[in-house]
């Protein structure tokens, strides 16, 4: 089954610039320690899982510096660099302090140190795609991004940035933040059982603005319930990956990023970008929707 595996076959994405991306891509959190704090266990194995996601046909990796920190970027350099054919995508906004909190670090100065931080521990002078990361603790909140996303426009300008994008943000966010710079992709909380955001999808489709689904597999506390297991008893398949063709299904804007640090669990994840649900399959998830 993994000879024939690939991302590929969830269709692509057209980023803008020429950069045509695969709709199921990959995420660096997982590759860190605990509370995604530190190195991981198997530095080694996070080496060999950012390879094999590239040998299936993954070309868009989500990552930050603030995963460690350092330590997600420091891997996927270690792993990937020179990145030939790679679509990279960061976000800034927060950070971390010695216990682990996530703080805000939504300030000019420290946009800009983290875009720096960013590119200096990548290797790059450029990178494909920043998302501005806005803080509300319970998802987001309403509130000018004008003073933060100028600052991400200005580094843009400057060559240092490809593409733009939010995260953790409003409609009302993405149409002011549209009006100082092109906006590539929205990046929110968003699955098969938590669809706040159903509207927000749409509008972005309508828009051309991909969608970035984080938590696709519902984060720290995986998905887990007895209809999403009926179907995938139905495809030979496990919940996670009708979770994650769920979302593929959902939108042709929407692109998956589920993060692993598990060679077995990466293969499974790419296999989700074969499956095909059926109209009753998609009747069935429905009422998950509640």
């Amino acid at each position: 089954m993994t000879m024939n595996i690939s991302a590929t076959k969830a269709g692509y994405w057209d980023f803008g610039g020429g950069q045509r991306i695969a709709r199921l891509g990959y995420g660096t959190m997982q590759l860190t320690g605990p509370g995604v704090m530190g190195p991981p266990a198997d530095r080694e194995q996070a080496v060999a899982v950012l390879r094999r996601a590239v040998e299936l046909g993954v070309n868009h990796i989500d990552t930050s510096d603030f995963y460690g920190p350092h330590v997600a970027n420091e891997i996927l350099k270690e792993a990937l660099y020179p990145y030939d054919g790679l679509v990279l995508v960061t976000k800034v906004g927060a950070k971390r302090n010695a216990a682990g909190d996530w703080l805000p670090a939504l300030g000019a100065t420290e946009l800009r140190e983290a875009v720096h931080d960013n590119l200096r521990r990548l290797g790059l002078d450029r990178i494909d795609a920043v998302n501005l990361r806005l803080y509300g603790l319970n998802g987001p909140e309403e509130g000018s991004l004008e003073e933060q996303f100028t600052v991400l426009a200005e580094l843009r300008e400057q060559g240092l940035i490809r593409h733009l994008g939010i995260s953790n943000a409003t409609p009302a966010q993405l149409a002011e933040a549209q009006g100082i710079a092109p906006v590539a992709c929205v990046q929110n909380y968003y699955n098969i059982v938590q669809r706040s955001d159903e509207a927000f999808v749409r509008q972005c489709a309508e828009q051309g603005v991909a969608y970035v689904p984080f938590f696709p597999l519902g984060g720290f506390q995986l998905i887990a319930d007895e209809r999403i297991g009926k179907v995938a008893e139905r495809h030979g398949a496990t919940i996670p990956q009708i979770a994650l063709t769920w979302l593929l299904t959902r939108s042709p804007n929407l692109l998956a990023i589920p993060g692993t640090s598990s060679l077995a669990h990466l293969e499974d994840n790419i296999a989700a970008a074969s499956l095909r649900l059926s109209e009753d399959d998609l009747a069935d998830l429905e009422p998950l929707a509640g």
